[in-house]
């Protein structure tokens, strides 16, 4: 019997222990945990995003403070508030929602936010520590960390003896995604469009990660029996039986032909969707434990 994984019902058991450890925190140490979004322009999915970023932050008991910003905003204006946000002693986090508007150099944005407020784990230094190993010294990308929380569930701390195999080399995932793989000691493959005969490497995986962006494009012959399949892909495809112009949501794998092969497998969507603002959360409240001179809780 297959396991599909309720990203809700995990994320939600995320949530309660950050509220546990920035109760805690307040408790111990009189600190609160802040956290400053900022959007620039008006992106409406950007703005849902947003929104419930903020409500996620209050549930949690943190300081959340949000920056909405007009899309005529210069670059300057824009890292004036940042360094603004870096020198406020209350705010831990701080989170620049992308992408920002087309005139902005993101990434100067980005890497000018300081390395241990970035709790969208996209700065250099975040990066390099997780490259290199250090994963109580940075903070991790929340889309991956998210992912790594359900391959951890299934197959506890220690990924010996386990190949992964990622699909998707991208800054925001795929690197990522494979450092922590490889950090839990799996045997790890990076593979993307280039690589030869991917479903042949595929098939090798026992934990089988796809985030290529393309529709339903894992089958279930690239599929091991029995593996852990963790889809990220967010794709929406023409849905005619629904009515004229209407659209759906899938991922990255053909879901209902793969669950009759894989062991446990995330749907798309509900599945590593809500980790995504459950470990902002949680890495918000890790970098108030860290600046309080606390050992900050692990999720």
């Amino acid at each position: 019997m297959t396991t599909v994984i309720d990203g809700k019902q995990v994320a939600a058991s995320v949530i309660d222990a950050v509220k546990t450890a920035s109760q805690a925190l307040k408790d111990q140490a009189g600190v609160k945990t802040g956290l400053a979004v900022v959007i620039v322009g008006n992106d409406p999915a950007s703005h849902a995003y947003v929104s419930s970023k903020s409500k996620m932050a209050k549930e949690c008991g943190f300081t959340s403070v949000q920056h909405t910003l007009p899309e005529e905003t210069t670059q300057e204006d824009l890292a004036a508030l940042v360094q603004t946000l870096n020198k406020d002693e209350t705010l831990h986090g701080i989170l620049v929602q992308l992408p920002l508007p087309k005139h902005f150099n993101s990434e100067a944005i980005i890497q000018s936010i300081l390395p241990e407020k970035d709790v969208d784990g996209l700065h250099v230094v975040n990066a390099g520590k997780l490259a290199t190993g250090d994963l109580d010294g940075g903070l991790v990308s929340c889309t991956p960390a998210g992912a790594m929380v359900f391959v951890k569930r299934t197959h506890g701390e220690d990924l010996s003896g386990l190949n992964a195999v990622v699909i998707g080399r991208s800054n925001l995932f795929g690197k990522p995604m494979a450092q922590l793989l490889l950090a839990a000691n799996a045997t790890v493959t990076i593979a993307h469009s280039r690589t030869k005969d991917l479903a042949a490497v595929c098939r090798n995986a026992d934990i089988l990660v796809a985030a290529v962006g393309r529709p339903e494009m894992v089958k279930a012959d690239w599929v091991k029996p029995g593996a852990t399949v963790i889809d990220v892909g967010i794709n929406r495809i023409a849905a005619p039986e629904k009515g004229e112009g209407k659209s759906r949501l899938v991922g990255d794998v053909a879901f209902d032909e793969c669950a009759k092969v894989a062991a446990v497998i995330t749907p798309v969507p509900g599945g590593v969707g809500p980790m995504t603002i459950a470990m902002l959360m949680a890495n918000t409240v890790i970098a108030a434990y860290r600046k309080a001179g606390k050992t900050a809780p692990k999720f």
